[in-house]
C-alpha cells in the first residue's frame, strides 16, 4: 500500500467517523441499552473497517457497509456470556460469602476449647461457658450472676488468657 492510498484511506474512514458515528451510537444504544457497550460496539466497527480497509476491501456505500459490520457486532455480543460486575450485582443485594473450608476445623478447635474450659478454675469456667458456648452477652451475664458488667469482663479476660496458655495449636 503507498502511502497515497494509506491517506485517501484514512481520509474515507475519518470523513465516515465524523458523519456516522453519532447514529451508530444510537443504534448501538437502542439494541444493547448500554452506553459503554454501544461505544465499544461502534469503535470495534471503525477498527473492523479499518482492516477492511488496508486489506484492499472495497466499500461501495460506507454506511450500509458500517451498520452492517456494527448489527454483526451486536449480535455477537448477545450470544456471549453475559457477565455482571460486581458492583451491579451487589446493588441488587447480592452478598458474597466467602468460602469456609476451615469450618470443620474450627468445630474441632471450638470442641477443645470447650474441654479446655473445664480445666480452668470454677469462677472462670462458669464465665468462660456464658460467654462463649452460650453466647450471652455482658448485661445478661450480669442479671443471671448479680455481678457487675466490668467484674464479668475482667473474669473474661482473664478466663481467655488462661485458655491461650493451656491451648496452643499444633
Amino acid at each position: 500500500m503507498t502511502p497515497k492510498q494509506n491517506t485517501q484511506r484514512q481520509a474515507i474512514l475519518a470523513l465516515a467517523h465524523r458523519d456516522f458515528e453519532k447514529g451508530l451510537n444510537v443504534h448501538a444504544y437502542y439494541k444493547t441499552h448500554d452506553h459503554a457497550t454501544s461505544e465499544d460496539l461502534v469503535q470495534d466497527t471503525f477498527v473492523k473497517t479499518w482492516r477492511y480497509l488496508v486489506k484492499g476491501g472495497k466499500i461501495d456505500v460506507m454506511k450500509s457497509f458500517l451498520y452492517h459490520i456494527l448489527n454483526h457486532l451486536i449480535i455477537d455480543q448477545y450470544r456471549k456470556h453475559k457477565t455482571s460486575s460486581l458492583d451491579m450485582i451487589l446493588d441488587k443485594g447480592f452478598e458474597p460469602i466467602a468460602p469456609n473450608s476451615n469450618g470443620f476445623l474450627n468445630v474441632l478447635d471450638g470442641r477443645r476449647a470447650i474441654i479446655l474450659i473445664q480445666q480452668l478454675p470454677a469462677k472462670y469456667q462458669k464465665v468462660m461457658r456464658m460467654k462463649y458456648v452460650q453466647d450471652l452477652s455482658l448485661k445478661e451475664m450480669s442479671l443471671l450472676t448479680g455481678e457487675s458488667k466490668n467484674a464479668l469482663s475482667v473474669q473474661t479476660h482473664r478466663g481467655l488468657e488462661m485458655l491461650k496458655l493451656l491451648y496452643s495449636p499444633k
